[in-house]
């Protein structure tokens, strides 16, 4: 894990988000990622991205439970146990077909699903950093990997291709693993959200509006 600064823009329609993708990387800048509500066609071609190789893994994963099946159940009846029912052959390829096809398309599958999760960080106990409450929402976020010298300068370039908010937030690059009640130091001047503060987020944010307006009444 390591922290780094960010800087965020906001964009309410996928047509302009692709005209700016566009821009960024055509100014030399490198997008650490976009968040989407949906999948947007043709995104993955403007940002450079490889096509997936997922589809290998899926036919490895069936290639290796075909082989499980045959591997088995040849073994079994052939050497395990091996039984004379009317004369038949000990290995009646026909006979296993239905079992095998189960069997490729189980290995197939979960392999593709734990793959994917692993792919795309989205795994059981995954923390990730939310750069806007509404990206998964009706937003799309596009974020850009800054430093000291050069957070202010890019932030007024994203404003300039049609960003409708902008922002320099410092977070965490990367996921980790734990509970969802992990502090996030944040320097003064970034966004934050109750995303990030914690279990008793809310009631914090509550205590503090009590305590504030208590503070008011007695003045």
């Amino acid at each position: 894990m390591s922290i780094k600064k960010f800087a965020v823009a906001v964009f309410d329609d996928e047509a302009v988000l692709f005209p700016a993708v566009k821009k960024v990387r055509s100014a030399g800048y490198k997008i650490h990622d976009v968040y989407t509500p949906f999948a947007v066609h043709g995104l993955d071609e403007a940002l450079g991205e490889k096509e997936s190789d997922l589809h290998i893994a899926g036919f490895i994963y069936g290639i290796t439970g075909t082989s499980t099946a045959l591997g088995f159940m040849g073994w079994i009846f052939t050497t395990d146990w091996p039984q004379n029912f009317g004369g038949k052959p000990m290995f009646p390829l026909p006979a296993f077909i239905p079992i095998t096809f189960e069997l490729t398309v189980l290995f197939a599958a979960v392999g593709m699903v734990l793959t994917f999760c692993y792919l795309n960080q989205i795994m059981p106990g995954v923390k990730k950093h939310i750069f806007h409450p509404r990206q998964t929402d009706d937003k799309f976020v596009m974020v850009i990997e800054v430093n000291d010298t050069n957070a202010s300068e890019t932030e007024m370039f994203l404003k300039s291709t049609g960003a409708e908010e902008t922002n320099i937030q410092v977070a965490e690059s990367d996921w980790w693993y734990g509970r969802f009640d992990k502090k996030e130091d944040y320097e003064i001047g970034t966004l934050t959200d109750i995303v990030h503060m914690g279990e008793l987020g809310w009631v914090r944010i509550n205590r503090a509006i009590i305590n504030h307006f208590m503070k008011n009444k007695e003045n």
